[in-house]
């Protein structure tokens, strides 16, 4: 099965500006996630954006890019367009804002389909290891069943613990924060790009709800943590300390 990771890249952005081409590391942001991306086990990596600045510097790094329309509500939508014109079975969407992502973790979305000829797409998450976490609405959790498939996803602390408190021991994997990373079957993908906004989705602003509501199947893998993004310019200086730290280290090492 050929597996292909899309990378949806966009200027605009209230909190951060041309995001993408930021550049303080001699790099640009969306270079980062993509020689990260390059370290999976896919067979094609590619940026859709619908600038063609973005478009110019990705060329301009020797990566691979397409121009998509401007009018997509989503980074789902940008990507399902992209993996119109794609020969892949397995198509990963990769946030251009995840520089830190670790290549083993989108190996395993890809994965999570090929041994699981039921799923329709394949996402992750990461134990939740405070209680701070599992009651902030800006941490997203999901319920999986025993299969391992989503249950549900919600902004409010789910499971709800009805006596005591959530037991976030080491080991737990009940109490979930759900990561916004995806690997669809391509024909999937092409489908629910055309599915209307459900009621669930309406009300907790989660895209994921809508596949839920459609009845489809959604397998949940497990990383040991979340890789930081960059949504603001604390995030990105934050990047770039960590950026030139671990360079320094391989330095040294060498």
């Amino acid at each position: 099965m050929k597996t292909a990771i899309v990378i949806p890249a966009r200027l605009a952005s209230s909190r951060l500006p041309a995001k993408p081409l930021l550049m303080e590391t001699g790099k640009y942001l969306v270079q980062h996630v993509y020689e990260q991306a390059c370290q999976a086990r896919a067979d094609t990596v590619l940026v859709a954006t619908d600038d063609p600045c973005i478009y110019r510097a990705v060329r301009g790094f020797g990566g691979q890019a397409t121009m998509t329309r401007s009018d997509h509500v989503s980074g789902t939508d940008r990507v399902a367009e992209a993996a119109a014109n794609l020969d892949a079975d397995i198509i990963v969407n990769l946030q251009g804002d995840e520089p830190l992502i670790e290549p083993s973790a989108l190996d395993l979305l890809s994965d999570l389909l090929k041994s699981h000829a039921d799923g329709d797409m394949a996402t992750l998450a990461t134990p939740i290891t405070c209680l701070q976490q599992w009651r902030d609405p800006n941490c997203v959790k999901v319920v999986r069943d025993g299969a391992g498939k989503a249950m549900y996803f919600s902004r409010s602390p789910i499971p709800f613990v009805r006596e005591g408190a959530p037991d976030l021991s080491a080991g737990q994997q009940i109490f979930l924060q759900h990561l916004g990373l995806y690997a669809y079957r391509r024909e999937f993908l092409l489908r629910i790009a055309q599915l209307p906004r459900c009621p669930l989705e309406h009300v907790e602003k989660l895209e994921q709800l809508r596949m839920l509501g459609a009845g489809c199947s959604i397998q949940v893998g497990i990383v040991d943590h979340a890789a930081r993004g960059v949504d603001t310019p604390a995030d990105y200086q934050q990047f770039v300390e960590t950026y030139f730290r671990q360079r320094q280290s391989a330095n040294v090492a060498a």
